[in-house]
């Protein structure tokens, strides 16, 4: 019975203190100003810049992966070619969620080659047509990709931008799974 008091106190005094917390957190920024979503300006403005160079990352990434789709040779044309098919179409999807995003927070998404190479940090693949360097500017690409999107995710986690937030959680988790497979790969 004493067990089971103690471990009461320290929940209560566990919850009084995350509790503690949270109220200096919203007296200390009561004069924050928000937007409409009710996230803090300055905090969502720099989530827009990350965002827009997020996209402009998996805008190169895209026509990474529509020119190995393009130019793939060997014996494993037809099972490469379908997989970076179906990486694009994801990809795109992607990019048009980032873009979509990046207005939904106020802002304006990067919509120019200019501007996307000047925010880019990604390899550019040019005519590579083998299966083993055109799957490794995949994983390298993602590796990178992921990178970008960590540092967002924990952004938005700050300002509790839970739209943001999620979707850099479900990419995450895509992209591991495919460097996971894309790494099985290339170990044959």
């Amino acid at each position: 019975m004493i067990v089971f008091y103690n471990a009461n106190i320290k929940t209560i005094n566990l919850i009084y203190s995350v509790f503690r917390g949270f109220l200096g957190y919203f007296v200390k920024n009561k004069n924050m100003k928000t937007n409409i979503l009710g996230l803090p300006v300055k905090e969502t403005e720099i989530i827009i810049s990350e965002l827009n160079s997020l996209l402009s990352n998996y805008q190169v990434y895209y026509q990474n992966l529509r020119g190995i789709h393009w130019n793939i040779r060997g014996k494993r044309f037809f099972d490469l070619h379908v997989k970076f098919e179906e990486l694009y179409n994801d990809s795109q999807l992607k990019i048009d969620m980032i873009a979509e995003r990046v207005l939904t927070l106020g802002g304006t998404p990067l919509h120019t080659f200019e501007d996307y190479i000047k925010h880019n940090k990604i390899e550019v693949g040019k005519n590579i047509s083998n299966d083993e360097k055109a799957v490794h500017l995949i994983v390298n690409s993602l590796s990178h990709l992921l990178i970008l999107e960590r540092e967002i995710l924990n952004k938005t986690a700050v300002v509790n931008d839970e739209g943001s937030n999620a979707m850099m959680s479900d990419f995450i988790a895509e992209q591991e799974k495919t460097i996971w497979m894309m790494q099985a790969w290339l170990e044959e």
